[in-house]
């Protein structure tokens, strides 16, 4: 039941915080939700599109709570990298071509085609343009992680990650006015994954270094080679 109400308490767990600090943030209007019979009700698909929102902009102990939580809600390994087993080579380039933000995300989603795990095409497209229509995904230091809004069981088989570099820097709407040279396109069939990408990557990408390497690399076997070196660094912090 994806939709349905959640508790404070939930909340606290899948934000990795303590129940006083989600009451805080409820009383201050910080985080969707509303007062019935005196509690606070937070609705699940809400929480899920304010978390996607928010989390680029969080600190690192912010991402490594959310990530700790949604560890916690699905049951996973602490230690259990979610990362590694979605980088597939034909899904990661170096060279991506297109020079604007629409044409970006039609060749991302075409990588993506191209890993035979895309059921429809145009729905995965028109999913990850409609959510960049509402609110970029860019973030800070040249960095853009498109997605869909929802889950999409029904548009792809597995889960998806798409990594790409762009060498002439595509705008795409970052609050830092940078040109974003990194993409990473994902989409999940269920929102608890999905939520779960998303901290991983803001959590393994919020280091300037490793950023630095990521745009440095020679080939895509070296950037996946990065980034599952990386998740292993944040999995043992």
């Amino acid at each position: 039941m994806p939709y349905r109400s959640l508790t404070i308490q939930e909340v606290a767990q899948m934000l990795g915080a303590d129940v006083r600090r989600v009451e805080r943030m409820a009383q201050r209007g910080e985080i969707p939700c509303q007062k019935i019979r005196g509690q606070f009700r937070f609705n699940r698909a809400q929480i899920t599109e304010w978390l996607q929102q928010e989390m680029g902009g969080m600190s690192h102990d912010h991402l490594a709570g959310v990530d700790a939580g949604m560890t916690e809600q699905r049951q996973t390994q602490q230690d259990e990298a979610i990362i590694a087993p979605l980088l597939r080579p034909d899904a990661v380039t170096t060279q991506l071509g297109s020079r604007t933000k629409d044409s970006t995300l039609r060749e991302l989603v075409s990588l993506a085609a191209e890993t035979g795990l895309v059921v429809d095409e145009r729905a995965l497209l028109d999913a990850v343009l409609h959510r960049e229509e509402l609110c970029s995904t860019a973030m800070e230091g040249g960095i853009a992680i498109p997605h869909p809004r929802r889950p999409l069981p029904d548009a792809i088989s597995e889960p998806i990650l798409v990594v790409a570099r762009t060498p002439q820097g595509i705008a795409f709407g970052a609050p830092d006015g940078r040109m974003t040279t990194l993409l990473f396109l994902t989409a999940s069939q269920d929102d608890r994954h999905h939520v779960h990408v998303l901290a991983r990557l803001c959590r393994m990408l919020h280091d300037d270094k490793f950023v630095a390497r990521l745009e440095e690399a020679g080939s895509p076997a070296e950037m996946i080679e990065l980034l599952k070196s990386r998740e292993m660094e944040v999995l043992s912090q």
